[in-house]
């Protein structure tokens, strides 16, 4: 399939900047593949799609505030570092800026030589292995120095740190965002819950793969990087169990889809499992893991895109991403959310 096929108009003025002043007050478009129905609706609406038995799924990643401004130690230049994934102890996978001023042994200082990072490898694609050193405890450190990695498409500065982070956040590690779940509060996921609606969570720190740019002509020729993932038995024996019980599955974002997606690929089923996910979902690829999703709308040609093509396939997203631009939803990470319901219950 070609990457213009993923394609589509998108007045700039609909790219949200800022969050809500209520997370759970965005708008909700709802797709059913069955009936190919179109619905616009509000987010708390989504207690009425929502059936005792079924399964809710969150990604409880905490983002980090990854993003660190410093200058190369001789030359004082100016060098940006987003930091992707840890790899072990004080070694981190970060994407750099400008990466060809930095090779092999050259130190960036970041809050006047409070946290120093020295390159130890180089990657493709503006990537560098560096080593962190410093005194005290890391992420402290990092809260300090650091800031939230937003999109390159918010041009307005966050105010308040904690509406780029789910409530439910808990395990740090993501370079972004699980937008999807930024539209649920406490008092929502208490109302699932008092449904007789299973919450259960996995685990991806979001990082270069979920929001690399495609730059392959023919999609399947593009490779994506490399995502931590994490699921326990409490929850792979609760997913099985929905299904035995003919619940439905519903995931909240597309992280937690690749999540649920690589394991149930992997097994047939679902298990206590961990490690580093590369898998991409798009159309001509089932997507068996999952009876519906919840997410946002994503950019033209991108991989997350491709993704809900894959479930609801592409012809019918396109239509219903031309209807949002007709309506004026709000577009990508502050932007409002879609309901997709798969045509097998």
């Amino acid at each position: 399939m070609r990457l213009d096929e993923f394609d589509y108009d998108l007045d700039k003025d609909l790219i949200a900047q800022t969050p809500l002043e209520k997370r759970d007050s965005s708008r909700l478009m709802v797709l059913d593949c069955k009936e190919k129905t179109i619905a616009d609706k509000h987010f708390t609406d989504i207690l009425t799609y929502l059936k005792k038995g079924d399964t809710l799924v969150l990604n409880n990643t905490k983002v980090l505030p990854a993003r660190l401004i410093g200058e190369k130690e001789v030359t004082k230049a100016v060098i940006e570092l987003l930091l992707l994934k840890n790899i072990e102890g004080d070694t981190w996978e970060c994407l750099t800026k400008p990466a060809k001023r930095i090779h092999v042994g050259d130190k960036i200082s970041f809050g006047d030589g409070l946290l120093v990072a020295t390159c130890k490898e180089i990657g493709e694609e503006g990537i560098r292995v560096v080593e962190f050193s410093y005194d005290g405890i890391f992420y402290e450190v990092l809260d300090k120095l650091g800031t939230m990695p937003l999109p390159p498409y918010i041009h307005e500065s966050l105010k308040d740190q904690s509406r780029y982070q789910t409530v439910y956040a808990k395990e740090v590690g993501s370079a972004a965002a699980p937008t999807a779940g930024l539209h649920f509060t406490k008092e929502l996921l208490a109302k699932v819950k008092e449904m007789g609606v299973n919450i259960a969570y996995v685990t991806l720190h979001v990082g270069l793969g979920t929001f690399r740019p495609v730059t392959e002509d023919i999609i399947e020729d593009h490779k994506m990087h490399s995502e931590y993932y994490m699921m326990d038995e409490e929850t792979a024996q609760l997913l099985n169990d929905t299904r035995s019980n003919g619940g439905r599955i519903i995931a909240v974002g597309t992280t937690s889809t690749r999540t649920l997606e690589t394991i149930y690929e992997k097994f047939g089923t679902f298990k206590e499992d961990s490690g580093f996910t590369t898998l991409f979902l798009y159309p001509s690829k089932t997507v068996d893991s999952i009876d519906g999703l919840i997410t946002n709308f994503h950019l033209p040609k991108s991989t997350l895109l491709m993704l809900v093509s894959a479930i609801a396939t592409k012809e019918f997203i396109l239509k219903a991403y031309n209807h949002a631009v007709e309506e004026r939803y709000r577009f990508f990470s502050f932007g409002d959310a879609m309901l997709i319901l798969k045509n097998d219950k």
